[in-house]
């Protein structure tokens, strides 16, 4: 074997390796995987994966109780909209029981609905409050009871809690809510004493424990604001436990705390000016407040404020209703950046839109990427043409190429002049073939940010065995489908779309122009198959939208043979 063949398997060996081991390092932080796996294949059937059990580390009888038991303890006004149920206690004014009925744990029929709030005292206390401080006043605190006017808290039925504290300042706070997660509360405080008393509003979301969503590089999850019209990503549960409280003042704009798909928000006038903070408490206790200006009130006179309070789904074109206001209501300062769109948040929504459209006309979100994938092939066309007219004058100058490879074999230097030079005498672009992969990146990494972030997607079923187009294939190779006992690790979770993504990229890389350099031949011969492994923890979409892109260029590349046959031909000399 000659030394140069030699040399090209060995890089090729250590490029193998490196994509076999080190991507899963890499994608750690950079990919996180898909959403948690909805389904398993056991027993070569689908059933639905468990719903995931509390931290134990929070579980400790010392510090919990039934969640039942903590309801009981307080009274409390129910809460009831067609997105959420739950109550808000009276001690305190917390809101602090919270389900969200239109969402699943699990794509199990029986599966229970998701729980963002419970109350203190609970193993995954999350609730949310508001208030008053002030000096020389006995403002209302976390112990305090308050009467309240009305049975149930509906979008047709507001409720009043009051409270008076016995020196002359009578406080009230009006509650409202929507259809969807939103809820107002006007905050007043009468003073009828003699005296001129001075108080000031807040709001807090706190919650016990760390969200089980993991805090990635492309995906937010924990203590999220926006301030001064800006979002703020940098503050994470690790900043508040190493460097303590983050303060913020701004003009409007947002705090609380984000995961992956849910947001427990407190949301003040978008015209006051607050000071924002993001805290940890004793343990594990985690706090997301900001508090407003002193206001003085004067003997005999009264002040309110209007805050809100979101606790619910971040579901796309909600966030963006919000955003911008409607029928009157104060638009929210970027709330849609609650979802962590990144740097490329002008192109991604756009791809959102189109696949959320897409989805509503068909019925099936994965036909819908499939539409998608149809839709971007077709703009991208003209290029491609362009590009298999560059690929047919590459392979017209390959005689040339290897005359001149051959002459200067010894002196390497030379034969990079001499190459260039004949690219510029035919008029030939080595680069223009990758022109259509490079486009095709912000697609895809778009729609990776869409399948990964956007709950639109969640539990979305396709076909047959995929239950959830945003976790990965369940069918896997190495388990026999299912019937061996046993989950191979991610790196290793060969699925069916894994596997026809390796075949479709090798049916694609087959029709196109050997390269001419040997290490680049040995790197194309092995990469449809490293993208096996590579793609397997993806969402299931993304190894759809790949799949059919590959279908098609195949088709198209069939096509554009035809149209440069020059192609097939093999080179004279």
């Amino acid at each position: 074997m000659h030394a140069d063949d030699k040399r090209n398997i060995l890089i090729a060996a250590v490029f193998t390796i490196a994509i076999l081991f080190g991507w899963p390092y890499v994608a750690k932080h950079f990919f996180p995987p898909a959403a948690p796996p909805a389904t398993t294949i056991e027993g070569g059937k689908t059933t639905p994966v468990a719903q995931p059990s509390a931290d134990p580390a929070l579980d400790s009888p010392a510090a919990t109780r039934d969640r039942a038991t903590v309801l009981r303890a307080a009274p409390r006004i129910a809460i009831e909209t067609p997105k959420l149920k739950g109550s808000l206690s009276l001690k305190g004014a917390r809101i602090d029981d919270v389900v969200l009925p239109t969402y699943k744990e699990t794509v199990a029929k029986d599966s229970q609905p998701i729980r963002l709030f419970s109350p203190s005292g609970t193993a995954d206390a999350y609730f949310a409050g508001l208030g008053w401080s002030g000096e020389g006043v006995r403002a209302p605190d976390g112990n305090t009871v308050w009467t309240a006017e009305g049975m149930k808290l509906t979008p047709t039925t507001p409720v009043t809690l009051r409270w008076d504290n016995g020196a002359g300042q009578l406080f009230s706070i009006k509650l409202t809510v929507d259809q969807d997660y939103m809820i107002a509360a006007t905050q007043t405080v009468q003073n009828k004493g003699a005296g001129t008393v001075g108080v000031r509003p807040y709001a807090y979301v706190s919650r016990r424990g760390k969200p089980k969503d993991q805090d990635t590089w492309t995906i937010h999850v924990g203590p999220i604001g926006v301030f001064n019209d800006a979002a703020n990503y940098g503050v994470d549960f690790k900043t508040l436990d190493e460097e303590g409280p983050q303060k913020f003042t701004s003009t409007g704009g947002w705090v609380g705390f984000t995961d992956h798909y849910w947001l427990a928000a407190v949301i003040p006038d978008q015209t006051a000016s607050v000071s924002s903070t993001f805290r940890k408490g004793d343990g594990d206790q985690y706090q997301a407040d900001f508090s407003g200006e002193t206001k003085l009130v004067a003997a005999g006179k009264a002040v309110s404020t209007t805050s809100r309070i979101f606790v619910g789904a971040k579901e796309t074109q909600l966030l963006d209703r919000y955003q911008d206001g409607a029928n009157g209501v104060q638009g929210i300062a970027k709330f849609d950046r609650s979802i962590d769109w990144g740097w490329f948040y002008w192109f991604e929504k756009p791809i959102f839109y189109l696949l959320d459209w897409l989805f509503k006309a068909i019925g099936n979100f994965g036909v819908a990427i499939i539409c998608l994938t149809f839709i971007v092939r077709g703009i991208m066309f003209p290029v491609a043409q362009r590009q298999f007219a560059s690929m047919a004058q590459m392979r017209a100058v390959q005689p040339k190429m290897k005359a001149i490879q051959e002459k200067y074999k010894n002196d390497k230097a030379k034969q990079q002049q001499e190459i260039m030079e004949l690219y510029k005498r035919e008029k030939v672009n080595p680069l223009a073939g990758c022109l259509p992969i490079f486009l095709q990146i912000p697609v895809f990494f778009a729609l990776y940010k869409v399948l990964t972030l956007t709950i639109e997607m969640r539990h979305q079923p396709f076909a047959l065995w995929i239950k959830d187009l945003s976790a990965p294939d369940p069918l896997h190779i190495l388990n026999l489908f299912g019937l061996l006992p046993f989950t191979p690790p991610a790196f290793l979770g060969i699925g069916v779309l894994a596997v026809l993504l390796g075949i479709t990229m090798f049916l694609q890389f087959r029709l196109n122009p050997a390269p001419m350099d040997a290490t680049q031949k040995q790197v194309f011969a092995i990469m449809p198959w490293m993208m096996m492994f590579v793609m397997a923890p993806f969402a299931t979409g993304l190894l759809i939208y790949w799949i059919t892109s590959n279908i098609l260029t195949v088709a198209q590349q069939q096509w554009l043979y035809r149209r440069h046959p020059a192609l097939k031909e093999k080179p004279a000399g």
